[in-house]
């Protein structure tokens, strides 16, 4: 079974909810804040409350892999049934796993793609430090099944630079990431969010002094991480990628901290929403 396209899935989710994406980071401290325990059972109400306040209300959300695996096997089938429900509401599921390996492992990682998967998610993000021929396997899966891939190229954490910023050839290894996923993408395929969109695109942090990659080339979707309590704002969009740019603003703590009511957490993701819009 191959579905649409997944550039084409999510110009239509943001055309009809906007762009926004909602991290969902359950960890220790957010846990506690919310009094549901770091347990088990904690994991399922907070995963409930934000199935029931974001599902069919905005167009991505974004789980954190990590979060549901520390509870082992049970923490992920709590995962599995909620990316399930956002699914089944019409909201994307972006599974923030970081995969990267080579050859059949890599290919198994990507099977998280496959309709028919108990997890089964429209994309997830993924690692290219282990060459661009690592990602072969997941680049073929998705495009077999219409899902979609985020490469980390140019992220804001403090020391990324040390990485990102080195150079290859004439281009840096985030420039050379950047062009490397837009070669992925159909020569027709377009940066905006339209029915052309390419299914493949790259995680940029909002929270950059500047824009040190051209995303000229790319033809797909942006993941931009960091709005809210790690600094991001509305204007950081702006100042770093202008217009024309099809881009996935994420926001978690903003959102998650309004919880565990699912009123104020789906007040708090239309607050977002609404100044995305704006």
């Amino acid at each position: 079974m191959t579905e649409h396209p997944f550039g084409q899935r999510l110009a239509e989710a943001v055309a009809d909810r906007g762009p926004l994406c909602v991290g969902l980071d359950p960890h220790r401290e957010l846990l506690v804040d919310w009094g549901v325990g770091d347990d088990l059972d904690g994991l399922r109400r907070f995963t409930d409350a934000v199935v029931e306040a974001l599902a069919g209300s905005v167009s991505v959300v974004k789980p954190q892999m990590a979060f549901y695996e520390r509870f082992g096997s049970r923490g992920l089938a709590v995962l599995e049934e909620a990316v399930a429900a956002f699914r089944s509401a019409g909201t994307l599921v972006l599974l923030d796993a970081k995969r990267g390996d080579i050859g059949s492992t890599m290919a198994a990682y990507a099977d998280y793609l496959r309709p028919g998967h108990p997890l089964h998610v429209d994309a997830m993000t993924v690692i290219p430090y282990l060459g661009p021929e690592s990602l072969a396997p997941a680049v073929r899966t998705a495009t077999d099944v219409g899902g979609g891939l985020f490469v980390l190229a140019r992220t804001s954490n403090p020391d990324a630079a040390t990485f990102q910023h080195a150079v290859v050839g004439e281009r840096s290894v985030a420039q050379a990431v950047v062009d490397t996923v837009g070669g992925w993408n159909p020569s027709g395929a377009a940066d905006g969010f339209g029915p052309a969109l390419g299914s493949f695109g790259i995680v940029v942090g909002a929270t950059l002094p500047e824009m040190d990659v051209d995303l000229t080339a790319l033809r797909g979707p942006v993941l931009a991480p960091g709005l809210g309590a790690q600094g991001g704002t509305v204007s950081d969009l702006r100042r770093l990628f202008g217009a024309g740019t099809a881009v996935v603003p994420t926001v978690s703590r903003d959102v998650l901290g309004a919880g565990p009511d699912p009123a104020a957490l789906r007040a708090a993701a239309a607050r977002w929403a609404e100044a995305l819009a704006a």
